[in-house]
């Protein structure tokens, strides 16, 4: 397999994936992640366009009154998002499409949301790059994943952990979104650094 995986390779291994990732995330949602949702999500206003959906964890977490897109590259997890939204009682609009080309017209939303999303995106800085193209001026970006540790031990090992989540599932360890979003012209409201950084939350603004 190659170091790095296809959008087509990875809507293979997100596909073979989604029947078992509710399950397995669990785990570092209450070791690694806990209260990230609810954090994130509680912030969004208007029309909102969620990346990498997924099964839609986080849509028991958004305010009532949000118009709810969701985007994600795998068929899959968005069938379980769908049976997951139709549990909740939840309008939303689902649709399958690659966070690097968003298939959505400039200016269309209010607010952005991508958790635990851009660790998994081939190319990140496009990926974010889209996201600021879709946004409304004033929009708000709102992300959630886990990040390159400052500490040089953590990262160290994160490092060798890298060399076999990218290959095995497109997941990158190091990666840190938030540079790249003050690149893109964002400017950070609110940035939380969390678990020995291997957590960040930010959240950010379009001008």
């Amino acid at each position: 397999m190659s170091q790095k995986l296809t959008a087509e390779g990875l809507r293979e291994v997100w596909d073979r994936y989604a029947p078992r990732y509710d399950r397995d995330i669990s785990f570092f949602e209450r070791i690694q992640f806990s209260g990230g949702r609810e954090w994130v999500c509680p912030q969004a206003t208007g029309d909102v366009l969620e990346v990498a959906v997924g099964t839609g964890l986080n849509l028991p977490h958004y305010p009532a009154n949000v118009r709810l897109t969701g985007l994600d590259l795998s068929p899959a997890m968005l069938d379980i998002a769908r049976t997951r939204a139709a549990e909740l009682g939840r309008e939303i609009e689902l649709c399958e499409g690659d966070a690097q080309a968003l298939p959505f017209p400039d200016a269309s939303f209010d607010t952005v949301v991508c958790t635990l999303g851009l660790c998994g995106v081939p190319d990140e800085r496009g990926a974010i790059t889209e996201m600021q193209r879709v946004l409304k001026p004033g929009g708000k970006l709102l992300l959630l994943d886990h990040v390159g540790s400052h500490h040089r031990i953590v990262h160290f090992v994160q490092s060798l952990l890298e060399k076999f989540t990218v290959r095995m599932m497109g997941d990158y360890q190091t990666r840190r979104p938030l540079p790249l979003v003050e690149q893109a012209g964002f400017v950070v409201q609110r940035q939380e650094r969390l678990k020995l950084g291997m957590v960040e939350r930010v959240a950010a603004v379009k001008v």
